[in-house]
């Protein structure tokens, strides 16, 4: 279909088919709603959109390769119960609505596109270039397929794709900024202020006496939630990866020298050289310039006759497998530096090259990356035993054999955790080591229950981890004695919290009636210190996050204190100066704010008129057909 076309430009399904849709066109589930849309209308349609049904299995399929590219974006699997904790199916739903709205509607108004526009689209698109910048069909299949598409299917996707963008920017294609927006976003983004201030810490709080029996017992009681002991589980753990079960020293020499000749390419660096061509129309021009190089002309000279720029005949510091015509890579990889070659027919017409300044390639030898094909072989072999020894686990947890037991008969080795919380952290506070957290074991553990066979987590680099749930400590109520250390470290620390606040306070209305900070800083026996160039939502150095936005929430002259990083710091200041950014509409920064205003109205436009034609067209959801897809029970 794509044969025999060679240029173009548009879309990638990250951008165009699975990503958004609609490329700069996001729209919101809420705008075609979530409750009376949601009707049964027959058992063999999962949704339908004015006269267009879309079956069971075509939602099947969409729904799946959804799911396959959110996974591939979140760099791990995500399940279907993921899926429908974040609410993803519902969107994925009203994504699939709108897609064929908009199919609708362009079918209503006659849109179309050719083939010939549709393989340009694809042929030029960046995304399936190869090594030599140019159109890879190879990479293109490849990529297709593991997005799960054939070339007709996916030549139809961006068909459709095409047009539903056709109709969004006939919409919101022309729109004007207002500068009045552009100018309060750029205000809110890029205003700085500077600020004097005095910091405030347990020394200002003065000597506060140790807490009472009675002090203690007060505060435990008002307080007991933040001393409970979390509920812990014991969890047993039975890694499965190829990296474990790898015998690099089983490998033998010959294997590993086998590769090495197979894979030289791999194990050095190649050599890079500087080439410039002229191509000629026709054999006989191309000879009558050589013959001009052989009684003295340049090269330079011989591109300057023909009116050709640096860029049409520079083709760069490359490689040889680089260059797309073998014929001219070859006699190009010929030549001693500033030599020119003989006439090359290559596929393009006939061509003289010449090379430049010259790389040499660095080749290792075997003996110095010899354990590390020996490891890439060894782990190669392994990933077959995978399926092997996850269908014999599978064998021996159903014939009740546990995850230590099934380890130890396949020569695995399980690890057991006897007490984890929800955090990773086991009784005594410290991080348990070496978790998963993409994805998160731990939550999954909670997720599940004792005597529950778990499906294995899929972990990055094809590895699996079995996991069991052996034991659960319920969360308890601690007694005051097992953490009497740690309330007396909350009472003071709130004492601290308490004391800074009055104090602070007490300073902000001095400042108020006339003081000044310097007087203050001499009575404390602290500092003024100074900060200028404050913005909202960027670092400030070792100013922390709350007083930066309590600033923002401060006029200019006025004074006004802020907690710090912890209750037990705390800052009194005085906003200094405010400038205000001038908005500068040509530069980087003005241009990003009217794209990001742009691409926000044209959501909003767009998204009202899907809303609009989904009323017009009319749109049924088989719940019942939706539920069998998406794994969830009927209510």
């Amino acid at each position: 279909m794509l044969r025999g076309i060679h240029k173009a430009s548009s879309t990638w399904l990250g951008k165009g088919v699975l990503a958004v849709i609609m490329g700069f066109l996001v729209i919101s589930f809420a705008i075609w709603g979530i409750g009376d849309i949601f009707r049964g209308f027959g058992q063999s349609s999962a949704l339908a959109v004015g006269g267009s049904e879309i079956s069971l299995e075509q939602f099947r399929e969409y729904y799946t390769n959804q799911l396959r590219q959110l996974s591939r974006r979140a760099g791990r699997p995500i399940t279907p119960e993921q899926v429908r904790a974040l609410g993803l199916d519902r969107q994925i739903i009203g994504r699939l609505v709108a897609e064929t709205t908009l199919d609708q509607q362009a079918k209503a108004m006659g849109l179309g596109i050719s083939n010939a526009e549709i393989a340009k689209r694809i042929t030029t698109d960046p995304n399936f270039r190869g090594p030599t910048g140019q159109f890879d069909r190879a990479r293109f299949e490849e990529l297709i397929r593991e997005a799960g598409y054939s070339e007709g299917r996916f030549v139809e996707a961006q068909r459709k794709v095409t047009l539903r963008r056709q109709i969004a920017q006939s919409l919101a294609g022309e729109l004007r900024i207002p500068v009045s927006a552009m100018t309060a976003i750029n205000q809110f983004r890029n205003e700085k202020r500077s600020i004097e201030y005095l910091a405030l810490g347990a020394p200002q709080a003065g000597d506060i006496p140790a807490p009472t029996s009675a002090d203690l017992d007060k505060y435990y009681q008002e307080h007991k939630v933040l001393f409970r002991a979390p509920e812990y589980r014991k969890v047993t753990l039975l890694p499965l990866s190829p990296a474990a079960l790898a015998k690099p020293d089983a490998v033998t020499d010959a294997d590993a020298k086998n590769y090495y000749e197979q894979h030289k390419s791999a194990f050095g660096k190649p050599e890079r050289r500087e080439i410039k061509q002229v191509v000629f129309p026709n054999a006989e021009e191309a000879n009558a310039a050589r013959e001009r190089i052989d009684k003295g002309e340049s090269f330079a000279d011989l591109v300057k006759q023909r009116g050709l720029k640096a860029s049409d005949t520079d083709l760069g510091m490359v490689t040889k497998n680089a260059i797309i015509d073998p014929a001219i890579a070859a006699a190009a990889f010929s030549l001693k530096p500033g030599e020119v070659s003989q006439p090359v027919t290559g596929t393009f017409g006939t061509v003289l090259v010449t090379a430049g300044k010259i790389e040499p390639g660095e080749q290792k030898s075997y003996e110095e990356v010899a354990p590390q094909i020996k490891k890439q072989i060894a782990e190669g072999r392994a990933k077959t035993q995978i399926d092997d020894l996850r269908d014999k686990i599978e064998d021996e947890r159903a014939a009740g054999s546990t995850l230590v037991e099934a380890g130890a008969k396949l020569g695995l080795k399980a690890r057991v955790i006897d007490a984890v919380d929800r955090s990773g952290r086991a009784p005594d506070g410290k991080p348990i080591p070496d978790l998963p957290q993409q994805p998160n074991l731990v939550a999954s553990a909670f997720a599940s229950d004792v005597g529950v066979d778990n499906d294995a987590l899929q972990l990055a680099g094809g590895d699996f981890l079995y996991y069991d749930v052996t034991g659960i400590t319920p969360s308890r109520e601690r007694t005051l004695d097992e953490v009497k250390d740690q309330v007396a470290q909350r009472w003071r620390d709130d004492e601290i919290a308490r004391r800074l606040k009055a104090k602070t306070d007490e300073m902000v209305g001095k400042l108020k009636s006339g003081g000044t900070l310097a007087q203050l800083a001499t009575d404390a026996g602290l500092q003024v210190q100074k900060q200028a160039g404050l913005q909202r939502g960027k670092p400030a150095g070792f100013l922390p996050e709350k007083l930066v936005a309590a600033v923002f929430g401060t006029p200019k002259d006025t004074a006004a204190s802020s907690e710090g990083k912890q209750p037990t710091e705390r800052y009194v200041f005085s906003v200094t100066d405010v400038v205000d950014p001038a908005l500068d509409p040509a530069s980087a920064e003005g241009k990003a704010i009217a794209t990001s205003l742009e691409n926000s109205y044209a959501d909003d436009i767009t998204g009202e008129y899907v809303a609009r034609l989904e009323n017009e067209f009319g749109v049924d959801i088989n719940q019942s057909v939706v539920d069998q897809v998406i794994g969830r029970a009927r209510q």
